[in-house]
């Protein structure tokens, strides 16, 4: 069985120092907010090129703290809007409604999958006060058309950094070419997830900002709104990072750019092996530092009988995302919303193995795999 994450041997490539780094903590005596925190904080702040990092409890947590620190500095206020992409998981909205702000779904490029910078202009208001981008599947969705808007508008650029970890901007000629994701706006929320590209073993997330402001009021809110310790001149929640999670992304983030280029190596077998009516990205792309390949999507109309099918091979496959945010139970006010091509997206993604311990051998079967049922005639086809 090829698995679809075998997050065990993914940790399993650097237990010892896992092990030693967990062991020193527990023998410290000290496990939230402090020395690994710090030291966590700083080493992921140099990673990204941002001045300040907070670790917080999850990714969720990480862009729900950004908001809720724009609105105690004034910046938003409850009911205000936020841009988001309609094609996302359902956490990027759930930040943006817990803090009582209204999502705009915006539909996604079709040949990039990321929300379509064209589009942004056409759903603002007196109301908009921010644009949220997600970097989807890992690539990065940041583009001069959207840095652009946001200037002239006056909007703060967010980004949804949770499946991107060590992604970079790619455009020649720009002052940010080069600089990774989770700096390219005025705020990032991160998640550490096991599953994301620099996972934790439980969960975990950050914020990252050159806003010295703000990074002030997200450690407080994070932190019950407390300061000094017990008294609250703000109202705050939970969501602390703990020390052996810190520790253990440390440990991890050495790691991340040797894995994440494994990853594009995988992606470029996949490109290259694969029909290009199933596969959105060109061989040439697979290389480049614009994607980390958190996922790797492939679309199909008979999406369901192909997963069927390699798991018959003994391939195992996901699906992002088969219900698309505006269609959730849970957000009745947003089902009379018309997004065709994030909701043909739902209908025909199917995820494909890719890590850093996947084998050349194993995307080749996969591929090869693919390749036979996808040529092969169904009767209802």
């Amino acid at each position: 069985m090829i698995s679809f994450l075998d997050i065990q041997a993914i940790t399993g490539r650097h237990a010892a120092e896992i092990e030693a780094a967990a062991r020193g903590v527990i023998r410290s005596g000290w496990y939230l907010r402090g020395e690994a925190t710090r030291q966590f904080e700083q080493a992921y702040s140099t990673f990204t090129g941002t001045t300040h990092c907070v670790g917080c409890a999850n990714g969720l947590d990480a862009l729900a703290l950004i908001l809720k620190g724009y609105i105690h500095l004034g910046v938003m206020r409850p009911g205000d809007e936020v841009v988001v992409p309609a094609n996302t998981f359902i956490a990027s909205v759930l930040a943006i409604t817990r803090c009582g702000l209204t999502p705009v779904f915006v539909e996604p490029d079709p040949h990039t999958l990321q929300i379509d910078g064209t589009l942004i202009e056409k759903a603002l208001t007196t109301r908009t006060r921010a644009v949220m981008i997600v970097h989807l599947y890992g690539r990065c969705a940041y583009t001069e058309t959207i840095g652009d808007l946001c200037r002239q508008h006056g909007l703060k650029l967010i980004e949804d950094n949770a499946q991107a970890h060590g992604c970079r901007y790619l455009h020649a000629g720009s002052p940010l070419n080069g600089k990774r994701t989770g700096s390219l706006g005025d705020a990032a929320g991160h998640s550490f997830y096991p599953g994301k590209n620099l996972g934790a073993l439980g969960d975990a997330g950050a914020v990252t900002t050159d806003d010295a402001e703000l990074a002030d009021i997200i450690r407080t809110i994070g932190n019950y709104g407390m300061r000094p310790k017990y008294y609250c001149p703000t109202e705050g929640v939970n969501s602390r990072i703990d020390e052996i999670q810190a520790t253990i992304l440390q440990v991890k983030l050495k790691y991340l750019d040797e894995e994440n280029a494994w990853r594009r190596h995988i992606a470029g077998i996949y490109a290259r092996q694969l029909p290009a009516a199933l596969c959105p990205i060109k061989p040439e792309d697979a290389d480049k530092e614009d994607n980390v390949f958190h996922l790797f999507p492939i679309f199909c109309l008979n999406r369901d009988k192909l997963q069927h099918a390699l798991i018959a091979q003994g391939i195992e496959t996901q699906i992002h995302y088969p219900v698309p945010p505006h269609r959730q139970e849970c957000f009745p006010q947003f089902h009379r919303l018309s997004l065709p091509l994030t909701e043909r997206l739902a209908q025909t993604e199917l995820s494909l193995p890719i890590s850093p311990v996947l084998t050349d051998e194993e995307a080749i079967f996969i591929s090869t795999a693919i390749n036979h049922a996808y040529s092969t005639p169904t009767k209802n086809s």
